[in-house]
């Protein structure tokens, strides 16, 4: 009659013999990889470190890290678009100039020139301030004598005044 100490001693046994057919295997495989490097001239720096086809070091299953999605253009700095943002990118509105495929795109362009419909270069005055004298082009930030004020109107230089003043107007 079968007993259960029986069944457990068998199931030892054949543990064991599958446990010396694995080790040989593993040891066989092991002879093999050490010829194909011979005849290859490969090292186990190059088994560990990514080849030329791109494969992930690490078991198959293993997750990869994640490429840089967005990159600061002032840091170099990349974030994969996963997880909580980085500060330079946290508060952007529009986080498309910061896409790394934008960045290598405007870096390889000859042109020079840059997207959006606005003058490049110093502006004509259109503010000035009667006291002293003052101008401003209505880029930039506002100077102090216009900040505060809530009707700049007043300020506005006509356009009479910057043809005599010998002001181009820039091109559109």
């Amino acid at each position: 009659m079968t007993t259960l100490s029986n069944i457990e001693e068998r199931i030892k046994k054949l543990q064991a013999r599958a446990d010396a057919i694995q080790k040989k295997q593993a040891i066989a495989a092991v002879a093999k990889i050490h010829s194909l490097m011979k005849e290859y001239g490969l090292t186990i720096d190059d088994l560990t470190n990514r080849g030329s086809t791109g494969a992930a070091k690490g078991s198959v299953g293993a997750p990869r890290a994640a490429t840089g999605k967005y990159r600061d253009q002032k840091t170099g700095a990349t974030w994969g678009g996963r997880g909580r943002a980085p500060a330079w990118i946290a508060n952007a509105k529009n986080r498309a100039r910061f896409l790394v495929s934008a960045a290598v795109e405007s870096s390889d362009s000859d042109s020079g020139k840059r997207t959006g419909n606005y003058p490049r270069g110093p502006q004509p005055a259109k503010y000035r301030d009667p006291k002293s004298g003052a101008e401003w082009s209505g880029r930039g930030k506002a100077p102090g004598w216009l900040a505060s004020v809530k009707d700049r109107t007043k300020f506005l230089i006509s356009t009479a005044d910057t043809k005599t003043a010998g002001i181009k107007k820039p091109k559109s």
